[in-house]
């Protein structure tokens, strides 16, 4: 009907040039973010690179630090950091520290290194009365800005764990990050802005850079993808490359829980001859998530996926790179508490030169990982090609992550009510420990209900105290209504 109506629509060809403005379209419609030209852009590999370039670019600050990591531990590293943090403050730099509660509350003595030097600090959403569901909701951004100069974005955060301990024969935590320079880290501060608003009163514009005003560093574009809770943007762009992309898309992902609709956009694109590679970690640091990741494995391998697990203590960087065109560097891992429930922080590059670095940095990755496949009776296991690894796996707790832990039982548990999808081997351990909290909490209410009741009873209460408190808040902040003019008044200037 509409190729009838319109028939000079019809007959135009589609050209590169229209598929490219399509793409370009797309890319801003799912991330909310502006293509930003101009800039320079270093890959920077594991602690040994990114924690000098950090200090190095604190130390040299001359007028502002925005500083904002989803965990500070209380170690050398935590306590360095801290400190040059202060000896700026103490200069008459305006330092200003965003530090999410769950994620950085162990570091809160290195803090202490703050106190009077005129540095502003602040924790994002600690638990309060009036929201007894705060939790589920984290600032896990890693991102660093110092005066308009120069940025940083990664997954890393500050802690000696990301260096690991060759005493205990803990390699580094294998982990990636990117400095930016030029107009896009206008946009850092903005993001930054975005989550110290929530936390708080708002950042000063004086903060706030004009990208006009910045010089160009380079001539790499990228977008500044800065994720809030239910936006979803780094969820969307991945499912766009994954549609995009002609030749390969290369994953890396700490804590790869896949939604359904994730893991058949990645099995559609390898069917359809896009090489699509996963590199995640062969041991995580939250036992709960190995299993369910590996739940995942079959109907990615089935659709053609290749699966690699690292050979290494942990492997935390969240990282993707296609056609040696495009990549991405940032915080959100694969799965619903990144994509849905966090603050997040990632930046998409369309260079050719920065994509080849990444994905010569992937095969060296790969090299040191094991590939998943499936036997004939379409069994997940490793190849068993890969040389042993003398090295210990990462303890559990890199630090507060109960959200991701929620929704990895969550997986498993809405598989087995459901059948929405098939359980895997791998998830039969974690089906029998939910198994056994269940009837244990069943054998409780039943022989003494009261336990159940009271924090029941507790809980709703909390619940109903904390919505009142918020529904007169906002009655509070509603603005006054506008009196209807009089039409019989006379114009006031009479």
């Amino acid at each position: 009907m509409i190729a009838d109506d319109h028939p000079a629509i019809a007959a135009a060809p589609v050209t590169a040039e229209d598929s490219s403005v399509l793409a370009e379209r797309a890319f801003l419609r799912t991330t909310g973010a502006d293509a930003i030209h101009g800039n320079a852009v270093r890959l920077l590999i594991d602690a040994h690179e990114n924690f000098p370039a950090w200090l190095e670019a604190i130390r040299s600050a001359r007028r502002a630090i925005l500083f904002e990591m989803y965990i500070v531990d209380d170690d050398d590293i935590g306590r360095a950091f801290a400190e040059a943090l202060a000896e700026r403050a103490r200069a008459g730099v305006a330092v200003k520290v965003l530090v999410d509660w769950l994620g950085g509350r162990r570091g809160k003595n290195a803090w202490k290194a703050l106190d009077g030097t005129g540095a502003e600090m602040r924790m994002f959403n600690a638990p309060g009365l009036a929201s007894p569901l705060a939790w589920l909701s984290r600032d896990h951004r890693k991102t660093i800005t110092i005066d308009d100069r120069i940025g940083f974005v990664s997954g890393l955060c500050v802690s000696a764990k990301w260096q690991g301990n060759p005493a205990k024969r803990l390699e580094p935590w294998r982990d990636t990050g990117i400095a930016v320079e030029g107009p896009a880290v206008a946009a850092l501060q903005r993001a930054f802005a975005l989550v110290w608003d929530v936390a708080g009163e708002e950042l000063g514009p004086e903060f706030l850079s004009d990208p006009a005003t910045i010089p160009e560093a380079g001539d790499v574009t990228l977008r500044v993808v800065a994720g809030t809770p239910n936006a979803a943007g780094t969820y969307r762009l991945d499912l766009t490359i994954a549609s995009v992309a002609r030749e390969y898309l290369w994953l890396t992902d700490a804590y790869f829980v896949g939604t359904a609709a994730y893991v058949q956009a990645l099995a559609a694109a390898a069917r359809d001859g896009l090489d699509v590679r996963l590199l995640v970690p062969g041991a995580s640091d939250i036992p709960m998530i190995s299993p369910v990741s590996r739940a995942g494995y079959k109907p990615l391998l089935d659709g053609g996926v290749r699966v690699f697990e690292w050979n290494g203590t942990m492997l935390h960087a969240k990282t993707a790179v296609a056609d040696g065109v495009w990549a991405r560097v940032g915080s959100t891992n694969l799965n619903l508490a990144s994509w849905m429930g966090n603050y997040e922080l990632d930046v998409a590059i369309q260079d050719r030169a920065f994509a080849g670095l990444m994905a010569d940095q992937y095969l060296a990755d790969l090299a040191h990982s094991t590939e998943i496949v499936l036997t004939r009776r379409h069994r997940v296991r490793p190849t068993g090609d890969a040389e042993p690894v003398d090295v210990r796996r990462a303890p559990s707790g890199s630090a507060g992550r109960a959200a991701a832990g929620a929704v990895s039982m969550g997986s498993t548990l809405s598989a087995a009510l459901t059948n929405r999808r098939p359980l895997g081997p791998a998830e039969a351990g974690l089906l029998v420990k939910m198994s056994i909290v269940a009837i244990g909490l069943g054998g409780v209410a039943a022989f003494w209900p009261s336990v159940i009741a009271w924090p029941l009873a507790v809980v709703a209460t909390w619940m109903g105290i904390a919505w009142l408190i918020k529904a007169f808040s906002l009655k509070r902040t509603q603005p006054e209504p506008v009196p209807e003019a009089d039409p019989d008044a006379g114009d006031p200037a009479d």
